[in-house]
This record gives C-alpha cells, sequence and structure tokens, in this order.
C-alpha cells in the first residue's frame, strides 16, 4: 500500500469516527480535486500553507493543499466574516491533515472549494 493509500484509508478511519461512516472512495486527494471541478466532494490532504490575505476584498483566509505553495493544486476560502468562529483559527491548521466539504470550483488552475462554515473542515490527527 502507498503512503497515499495509507494516508486515505487513516483519514477515512478517523473522519468515520468524528462524523459517521465514509467511504475512502469518496476522498479526493487535493492534487486530483480539479479532475472533480463542478461537484460536490471531499478533498483532503495536508496544509501545505495557510495565508488570511487582509488586503484582499472580503478578507479571505487560504487554506492552499496539493504541493507547496504557489504551485499547489487546491485551495479553501475561508470568509474573512466566518474565521472568527473557527477553533482551531484556520492557521493553526498549516501542517495538518484536513479534509474539506463542499462544491468544488475552478480557480485559475486549480480547484477550490468555498467554505461556508466551520463544519466544512474536519481535522484528521494522523500520527
Amino acid at each position: 500500500m502507498n503512503t497515499q493509500s495509507l494516508l486515505a484509508a487513516a483519514v477515512g478511519a478517523l473522519i468515520a469516527l468524528a462524523t459517521g461512516p465514509v467511504a475512502a472512495q469518496d476522498m479526493i486527494p487535493a492534487e486530483q480535486a480539479v479532475r472533480h471541478v463542478g461537484k460536490s466532494g471531499m478533498v483532503c490532504g495536508r496544509v501545505d500553507r495557510a495565508r488570511h490575505a487582509q488586503n484582499t476584498e472580503g478578507e479571505p483566509t487560504f487554506l492552499y493543499m496539493g504541493g507547496t505553495f504557489p504551485r499547489h493544486t487546491f485551495s479553501a476560502r475561508i470568509p474573512g466574516s466566518i474565521r472568527g468562529n473557527f477553533r482551531p483559527s484556520p492557521e493553526e491548521l498549516q501542517g495538518k491533515d484536513i479534509c474539506v466539504v463542499g462544491n468544488i470550483q475552478r480557480d485559475a488552475s486549480r480547484a477550490e472549494i468555498a467554505v461556508s462554515s466551520p463544519s466544512n473542515i474536519k481535522l484528521a490527527d494522523i500520527r
């Protein structure tokens, strides 16, 4: 079993404990999210970088996944209006393995989910 398969299996097990049954085939690796644009899904991976764009309209926070910024393949966009609702804070997710649930859209050559609630992000504590 390769590392990505192991990661997917571990994330699936942890999410199932927290939220109920989740099929491993329903998890989309961040590197493959662009293949699922226009669909709802659960994109999983490590947050390479978290960035609060204070000088951008709406002051969003971006969680970059699927590679090293700026060559990442996926981002989760958290509007500034709800970032205060997150515990842990979005910046504390940097370096953590998470899954983001929502409608997968295209942003330039990448995929993105616009997060509408803290419940759209599930923290997976993989050891």
